[in-house]
């Protein structure tokens, strides 16, 4: 399913995708088995989703109702020693959606691609910038559910 590519340009594809939105893209440059971790977030958001209906599930989530990129900018992509191994420093601003505040959110993301897709994806954004953006969208009705998911791959419900 994959061209064959540099890791480095599978990152600027995903990063494209990101910024653009465009789910379907975004997901489809992931293995099958591929995830995404934060291991600095929120109380109430998922510390990983894994698998392309997974991840396809939670972006979708957020890109209807939580926020909005405009740019990247300041992006920095370091390669390694590692030709799988792809380090990206970027500072994403956007709008969050339900209350048209504006968003600034610095983020390093730790990626491995292998034959072409990504098997993982560690984001670490800043957990202060998103906890702030949930409770500034509070009780607003479009604010997207963020289930937290459990060992099976089941959805338990979110508690932020």
């Amino acid at each position: 399913m994959a061209v064959a590519s540099t890791s480095r340009e599978v990152v600027e594809r995903i990063l494209r995708a990101s910024r653009e939105q465009d789910t379907e893209t975004f997901v489809n440059l992931f293995a099958a088995d591929g995830y995404i971790e934060w291991p600095y977030r929120p109380e109430g958001v998922p510390g990983r989703v894994e698998g392309r209906d997974q991840i396809r599930e939670f972006l979708t989530a957020l890109a209807n109702g939580l926020v909005k990129f405009d740019e990247y900018r300041n992006t920095v992509i370091h390669e390694t020693t590692d030709p799988e191994v792809v380090i990206v420093e970027y500072e994403a601003h956007g709008t969050v959606i339900p209350t048209d505040a504006p968003l600034h959110q610095t983020i390093i993301a730790v990626l491995r691609i292998r034959d072409g897709l990504v098997v993982s994806y560690r984001d670490y954004l800043n957990p202060l910038v998103l906890a702030e953006t949930l409770a500034s969208v509070g009780n607003v009705e479009r604010r997207p559910s963020f289930g937290t998911l459990d060992r099976s791959g089941g959805r338990r419900a979110a508690t932020a």
